[in-house]
């Protein structure tokens, strides 16, 4: 039991989680919320490493047939908490303002409300696979982020970063929203009584 909780690809979602505060910390370095251009780029540095851990821990999880529950448990957990922190972390810096904020606040509530329905199918034990079309959203939502955290540091690299970020935020809003009613449309015939 032990041994599958500190596998690499349980390590890995781990250090996703850790990630979390790590990001949140470049942008208050200094006590208050700084969007320097160090703190973004040192954020989005974190942020890329977290997102590629991402998509290796499954990879490595399935091809090492070291699958475990506590991965199947923390995996999207680890997701959740990198959208949300750094999507609260957009906004409250102003990079993410006015009307994109409903992009946000839709992703947001779907992830909670999707985490609601697994949870509550979890106990009646039925199990929702993940869709292929969930990992496109997944991968929109962390380039989305991660072209927002460059946000004007980025612009001065190369311009329009921040709005080719807002404009994969909004997709991924959409994508959002179609697998938020996937699942929902999945789900809804165990939540009759």
């Amino acid at each position: 039991m032990a041994s599958r909780a500190y596998n690499i690809p349980n390590l890995l979602t781990y250090a996703r989680i850790l990630a979390v505060p790590l990001i949140v910390l470049c942008f208050f370095i200094e006590g208050r919320l700084e969007s320097s251009d160090f703190a973004r780029w040192a954020g989005l540095a974190i942020f890329i490493v977290a997102s590629i851990t991402d998509y290796l821990d499954g990879y490595l999880a399935r091809i090492w047939n070291q699958t475990s529950n506590i991965g199947r448990m923390l995996d999207p957990i680890a997701d959740k908490l990198l959208i949300a922190s750094v999507l609260l972390l957009m906004a409250a810096d102003g990079t993410i303002a006015g009307w994109s904020l409903w992009a946000a606040i839709t992703i947001l509530c779907r992830e909670i409300l999707v985490s609601g329905l697994r949870e509550y199918l979890a106990a009646l034990k039925v199990s929702v696979p993940v869709t292929q079309i969930a990992k496109w959203k997944t991968a929109a939502q962390m380039f989305a982020l991660a072209f927002l955290l460059a946000g004007p540091a980025g612009d001065k690299v190369l311009p329009y970063t921040t709005e080719v970020g807002m404009t994969l935020l909004w997709i991924a809003a959409i994508l959002t929203i179609y697998t938020g009613y996937d699942y929902f449309r999945a789900g809804a015939k165990h939540m009759v009584d």
